[in-house]
């Protein structure tokens, strides 16, 4: 016969022993009571999967579990939210999503990014595209290398600087024809790792270039850390515009609830430099600004479709960078409404909590 202790300590090492409201030990069946963090029906099919797993794993045939996986109740749903780790001395992390790729997310991070640096704050940027990572390329850093400094006693990475930006991305770490082939929860380590072993040093911004849609990383980010406030990035379209209700779904899901400062619509229009007065609505007009209409969230600015925004991000010069130009007047007019909305916010609401989110990783026995 198991013992109580025994079904004790395999409940510590997958670490679910706050999820288990009791259990009781028949013989050779166990039988647990559990609550999963989330209401969601996939989220209990993926604890219940994971919990007979881990069982069957630690146990063999020596037992036998006998599992109910109940929902929270609203006010449990709250309960599950702690109070994330902050990293030391950064103010502000803000995420840049996007509900689908080729939306120009990466090319808005990394002039966002300048256009702080330019106003004067100091600025972090973190790659979190493990996938497709661009900032090696848009800042005219391939090939630059992160060197290891000793602060407080640990050994950290210290960022690449470029225009006045700190620079972390797996592409640092992988030549520039390897493919990264990663399952989610080694690519989710990465992506902490370079969150917390990191020397960031004092930033008021630390903005996150995350991958297009909803999926593994995401659900780190929030896990690991405080997120202040989402932006979001799309195109006029309608089927850009579809994937980004998703994305702010996700943000606005209640066991989530990270703040959407505002929506930025990229490619909005495209002028020809021979017809400065002209605007030509190639991907559809004002479809980001009907959909925040709809959503109850900010516009913060309209990016046009300018050639030279392209070939600037290819020679690794955010174009923003450049002074007194359309651009630099767009992305420095879009900055001063983002912080607006993240003023506005940081006002009216408490500081954002990492989630708890029960996941599959979540259930695997520590090593």
């Amino acid at each position: 016969m198991i013992k109580k202790e025994a079904v004790e300590q395999f409940l510590k090492e997958v670490e679910v022993d706050d999820l288990v409201r009791n259990f009781q030990i028949v013989g050779d069946n166990v039988f647990i009571d559990m609550v999963a963090h989330s209401p969601a029906m996939h989220e209990k099919k993926k604890l219940e999967v994971a919990m007979k797993q881990a069982f069957s794993s630690h146990f063999g045939e020596e037992a036998t579990l006998k599992l109910k996986v109940d929902s929270p109740e609203p006010s449990e749903v709250q309960q599950n939210r702690i109070k994330g780790k902050q990293i030391p001395g950064i103010k502000n992390i803000i995420a840049i999503a996007s509900g689908k790729g080729g939306v120009g997310k990466s090319t808005i991070a990394a002039n966002i990014a300048v256009t702080l640096a330019k106003m004067g704050f100091s600025v972090g940027l973190l790659d979190a595209d493990i996938y497709g990572p661009s900032v090696p390329t848009m800042f005219d850093t391939l090939g630059s290398k992160p060197v290891s400094v000793e602060e407080q006693g640990r050994n950290l990475m210290k960022p690449i600087e470029s225009y006045g930006v700190k620079l972390l991305s797996i592409g640092y770490f992988s030549g520039a024809n390897q493919a990264v082939v990663w399952r989610g929860p080694m690519a989710s380590k990465a992506l902490n790792q370079m969150l917390r072993d990191a020397a960031w040093g004092d930033l008021d911004f630390l903005l996150l270039d995350l991958p297009p849609g909803t999926g593994d990383i995401h659900l780190s980010i929030i896990q690991e850390v405080p997120v202040t406030g989402a932006v979001i990035v799309s195109t006029p379209q309608h089927v850009a515009l579809a994937d980004v209700r998703k994305g702010i779904g996700m943000f606005q899901m209640e066991s989530i609830s990270i703040p959407v400062l505002g929506l930025i619509e990229n490619m909005a229009y495209f002028t020809p430099a021979e017809l400065p007065e002209n605007k030509y609505y190639i991907f559809g007009k004002e479809g980001a600004k009907h959909l925040a209409e709809d959503l109850g969230i900010p516009v913060l600015g309209e990016i046009p479709l300018i050639q030279s925004i392209r070939e600037a991000g290819d020679v690794g010069r955010p174009a923003a960078l450049q002074e007194n130009t359309l651009i630099s007047d767009i992305y420095r007019e879009t900055v001063q409404k983002m912080i607006e909305s993240l003023i506005q916010r940081n006002e009216n609401l408490p500081p954002t909590e990492a989630v708890k989110i029960t996941t599959m990783a979540g259930c695997s026995p520590k090593k």
